[in-house]
């Protein structure tokens, strides 16, 4: 019994520190992405056109076939 609380133990907390990790790097992934985007918007692209337009342009492929 011991040895399998000792188990779970080590298990939560490697899996902790692992979520702590990916937090980290999600954090920082959405900063880039942040960037990009505002980047994108000074050089005048208008997002949200694009993304709509993007999402006509699948609906209709996905309908043509």
């Amino acid at each position: 019994k011991d040895e399998q609380i000792g188990f779970h133990k080590g298990a939560v907390s490697t899996l902790a520190k692992e979520r702590q990790e990916l937090i980290k790097m999600i954090t920082i992934v959405d900063q880039l992405l942040q960037a990009h985007l505002n980047a994108l918007k000074e050089l005048g692209v208008d997002l949200e056109k694009e993304a709509k337009q993007a999402k006509e342009e699948g609906l209709s492929g996905k309908l043509r076939k």
